[in-house]
């Protein structure tokens, strides 16, 4: 078909779902991603793009321009209260399909939306209530692959498609895109969308197809020791990362290669963990297929990222039967009356329906090369992830981009591409000012701004970079301070030889942390506390 140009363009964003910095194939990693890969080759890869620790958090930043604590979610879609935090889009955000409405969009989302307090009954926290016109997904965190809860079209429960034999829900998430795509050009084609395409992949449970694992039988074989060393290799020669930036210590908690006893087990893991992502690269490749079909990639803005750092959350026999109960179903029976297996044991294979695993720490370790830490955590494998961005029509093509940039600035890039501005009222609110700075300019000249303050806040961690230097801290413990420019694997906190810095960016990370709403962690602690329960894990 013949190429046409649109104007303004679509935008297409895709969000993956607790993958590491490392996992793609042009980022490094081991898993076969040619699509997501093409989309790198033809367009710019950000190489320190920062989200925000956590699933919810991040996909209220990205969808709202805002930092999450400013849009009611500083944790997860949960009540953390005791203020501010009520687990629920607020009215003092509006989201990006909301925002290009004036400018003629119609706007879908297929996949995991997760920032509404209520799952079950409409809010006007759901997607079709903050402007989009149609949503298939799933309104929960987390869950079975075969068999999701919440799924729903619209607003109405949908769970009965799951029944079918061939249900998985990476592909329903790809197919329900194409489709949405399809039919807003038979019905639309004179107007630009907005396709916001939520994987939930590769998130755990560790649920994938047999074929697409039988891909990586043996790839892992060689161990994290020997895997985290070849892909700092790759890194360095792709320009991803620099060559002084050293590769991280092996995670102390974990144990070398050489004295892991169930290795086939633990390769196992991490094969499921692979097929999680080749499949859903597989559906990024029918999505750019119908584009093109259409005549408008190369008018269609496509980014491509993760919401956190790979997740080294284990799940332990003793707990995990509440997971299941939580988070597969009630009664923890898969569609043909099998018994779900939960938890991580080498007795349990994981990948099938029957399962409920995840791929722990050591390999998060590995997902998160070569930084240290992870999901929840602001230190770099916490907060870092690919953020591909593809616009032939706009940008140049194979290029690599370092300038620092964060979640907010996805809402304004998109915004200044639409040609439309960000509202200062929208109807029965008046949304907070915009938080995020276009990316335009990074993209096409590789534009740099040092004096540019970038924040972070999740469950007491916190962080703030400018320029060269970032301050970060875990809770509870002092600030560190690291030269970004000589050592981003934060392997040498220079702290003590420069207090001055260390002052001035620690009273900045003060004034912002009041400014946009972030509670203290040891009241949303007390809160739990007087409810006989902890911080809520997904």
């Amino acid at each position: 078909m013949t190429e046409k140009t649109n104007t303004p363009p679509n935008v297409v964003l895709i969000l993956v779902d607790d993958m590491g910095f490392s996992d793609i194939g042009c980022f490094g990693g081991e898993v076969l991603t040619p699509n997501i890969d093409a989309l790198a080759a033809g367009g710019a890869s950000l190489t320190q793009f920062y989200n925000t620790a956590r699933c919810s958090p991040s996909r209220a930043s990205l969808l709202t321009g805002l930092h999450p604590h400013q849009t009611g979610i500083g944790i997860l879609n949960y009540d953390d209260a005791p203020e501010g935090y009520a687990g629920n889009l607020n009215r003092d955000c509006v989201t990006i399909a909301e925002a290009l409405k004036p400018a003629g969009y119609r706007s879908y989302v297929s996949g995991k939306w997760h920032m509404a307090g209520d799952i079950h009954n409409p809010t006007d926290a759901w997607p079709t209530r903050r402007g989009f016109d149609e949503f298939f997904g799933t309104l929960e965190g987390a869950g079975s692959f075969f068999q999701p809860r919440t799924l729903t079209r619209n607003e109405v429960n949908v769970e009965a498609e799951t029944e079918a034999e061939d249900f998985y829900y990476t592909d329903a998430i790809s197919d329900n895109a194409v489709e949405f795509i399809k039919k807003h050009e038979a019905e639309h084609g004179d107007d630009p969308f907005f396709m916001y395409v939520a994987y939930t992949a590769p998130h755990w449970p560790l649920h994938a197809l047999e074929e697409d694992i039988a891909k990586y039988a043996g790839r892992f074989d060689a161990g994290w020791d020997e895997l985290r060393a070849e892909r700092l290799a790759r890194l360095v020669a792709s320009g991803i990362i620099d060559e002084q930036w050293k590769l991280t210590e092996r995670d102390a908690r974990i144990p070398a290669w050489d004295d892991v006893s169930d290795k086939e087990w633990e390769a196992m893991r991490m094969a499921v963990y692979a097929a999680q992502i080749d499949r859903m690269d597989q559906g990024v490749g029918r999505v750019v297929d119908e584009l093109r079909r259409q005549g408008t990639f190369d008018n269609t803005i496509i980014l491509f990222l993760s919401d956190n750092g790979g997740c080294a959350e284990e799940m332990p026999l003793e707990t995990a039967k509440e997971f299941v109960t939580t988070y597969v179903s009630f009664d923890a029976i898969t569609r043909d009356g099998r018994e779900v297996r939960p938890g991580n044991d080498a007795s349990i294979i994981p990948g099938g329906e029957d399962t409920y695993a995840t791929y722990g720490r050591a390999w998060a370790n590995l997902s998160n090369t070569p930084f240290r830490e992870y999901k929840h955590w602001i230190h770099e494998g916490g907060i870092s992830t690919p953020l591909i961005v593809s616009w032939p029509d706009q940008l140049p093509s194979g290029v690599i981009r370092n300038q620092p940039h964060q979640l907010p600035d996805v809402m304004a890039t998109v915004l200044e591409a639409a040609g439309t501005e960000y509202p200062e009222t929208y109807p029965d609110r008046t949304p907070l000012p915009l938080e995020g700075v276009s990316m335009l300019d990074t993209l096409r000249e590789d534009a740099a701004d040092d004096a540019r303050l970038l924040y972070w806040e999740h469950e007491g961690n916190c962080g703030v970079r400018r320029g060269q230097w970032k301050l970060v801290k875990k809770y509870a413990q002092q600030w560190e301070l690291y030269d970004m420019v000589r050592d981003r694997t934060e392997l040498h906190d220079v702290a003590a030889s420069h207090p001055a810095i260390v002052a001035e960016l620690s009273a900045a990370y003060d004034v912002w942390a009041s400014r946009c709403g972030v509670i203290p962690r040891e009241r949303v602690l007390a809160l739990y506390e007087s409810r006989g329960s902890g911080l809520p894990s997904e």
